[in-house]
């Protein structure tokens, strides 16, 4: 009876922890530290979703194309983050409800008077982007250009634990590779924190469309237990807008305009 009692406890608290993979993309997903301990926006919003709901979550930090493999293969039950195209790979779905939409920008040298303009503004300038990210939601043609072997000598895939976006915008700095494109609050963020914005720059027009940002849910764990994930989110996300939303923002310093 004891054993019986003991099996029961086990499955009932593995069916109340969420298991989540997450990439380091400060501020809205960040790796802790000894010296910090904040994990993000979106984190900070997973938290208060689903601990009100009972449950508990247990992180694993992983690159973005790991937590995706993760995800796929049913050892995360979710990742929070992850653009939204309808071309999706296979392994997970979508929730209804997305984190936020994100304006993009450009990073260049303060010096360099380049600006985006399109696609062809491009040709011959040195790219820089991490493994299995994806732009296509943003802009289609720029895609295709980082995908392009012929383009292969212009595109510098940066890899790594958690700094890939401090190493591309040293390497920017350091006149390794020349323009880098992502969430405006994530490069402005970064900026600050390394110190760089004497020496880099964030500049408009970033990329065709914004960026729309959604949790992403294991097609390996029971449909059932899915389900319910994913509304809670939903419900939860909905529930968080306005004041609730922006406190969660100010605690890391940030203002948010859609």
């Amino acid at each position: 009876m004891l054993a019986l009692t003991a099996a029961g406890t086990a499955r009932l608290s593995h069916a109340d922890t969420i298991s989540v993979c997450y990439d380091h993309w400060a501020p809205m997903t960040i790796f802790p530290s000894a010296e910090s301990p904040e994990r993000g926006v979106v984190i900070d919003m997973l938290e208060q979703i689903y601990t009100a709901q009972g449950y508990q979550l247990e992180y694993y930090e992983v690159p973005l194309a790991r937590g995706l493999d993760m995800v796929a293969q049913g050892l995360c039950d979710m990742l929070p983050e992850y653009l939204y195209t309808r071309n999706s790979e296979k392994g997970f779905v979508y929730a209804a409800e997305e984190t936020f939409t994100y304006p993009s920008a450009f990073v260049v040298r303060r010096d360099d008077p380049w600006r985006y303009d399109g696609v062809q503004s491009i040709q011959g300038r040195r790219v820089a982007t991490g493994p299995g990210w994806d732009y296509s939601s943003m802009s289609a043609g720029y895609q295709d250009f980082i995908s392009d072997p012929q383009n292969s000598d212009f595109v510098e895939v940066i890899a790594g634990y958690d700094d890939v976006v401090d190493r591309i915008l040293r390497m920017i700095r350091d006149n390794r590779v020349d323009i880098y494109a992502d969430n405006e609050l994530v490069l402005q963020y970064a900026l600050n924190r390394l110190n760089l914005e004497n020496e880099l720059i964030v500049v408009h027009p970033g990329l065709e469309t914004k960026l729309v940002e959604m949790p992403i849910f294991s097609t390996a764990m029971p449909a059932a237990r899915r389900q319910t994930l994913m509304r809670i989110w939903n419900e939860g996300r909905l529930s968080l807008k306005g004041e609730r939303e922006r406190l969660l923002l100010e605690k890391y310093n940030l203002t948010f305009h859609e």
